[in-house]
């Protein structure tokens, strides 16, 4: 089905902030490993997962569409350098793609393909919750400090 050439554009977009996302979480992930954070090594790490699901998504709708997903653009990448940082970049990069994913619904409903507003909204969904665990987190660093917040994120911190 041939669609709409500033949809897949924008679907190309949104692909490669997926394709970003999933290099930066899967280096932030093992540094938090590297470090013994293991439970936040596997919370980015399941992040990291979720964003590869959205870009086989988006790339199945891109070649449904009759488009060519463009896969060799990445956009910068932002290496925290200690947990808070990591944690920050991260939420700023999900807020932005929330954005992104708003704007990108709304010009699904302007050419009339609903199915691809309905994908993007079930991507959008999924980004609101990795920015809501994100801002969970800056709150318990924020009441009880990088510390006490880092010791909970060893493999020993009880569950």
């Amino acid at each position: 089905m041939k669609g709409n050439a500033k949809l897949i554009t924008v679907l190309n977009q949104l692909l490669a902030d997926e394709l970003t996302a999933i290099s930066q979480y899967m280096v932030h992930s093992e540094m938090c490993d590297n470090w013994g954070y293991e439970r936040l090594h596997k919370a980015i790490e399941r992040q990291a997962r979720d964003e590869m699901h959205h870009a086989e998504w988006l790339i199945r709708r891109i070649l449904f569409l009759e488009g060519a997903p463009v896969v060799d653009k990445l956009n910068p990448i932002k290496i925290g350098q200690n947990v808070l940082e990591i944690i920050s970049n991260d939420q700023a990069d999900e807020i932005a793609a929330m954005r992104a994913y708003n704007s990108a619904i709304g010009l699904a409903h302007e050419v009339a393909d609903q199915s691809t507003a309905d994908l993007l909204t079930e991507i959008l969904k999924m980004e609101e919750g990795h920015a809501d665990w994100a801002e969970v987190q800056r709150t318990q660093i924020e009441q009880m400090g990088i510390e006490n917040y880092l010791t909970n994120q060893t493999a020993g911190a009880a569950s």
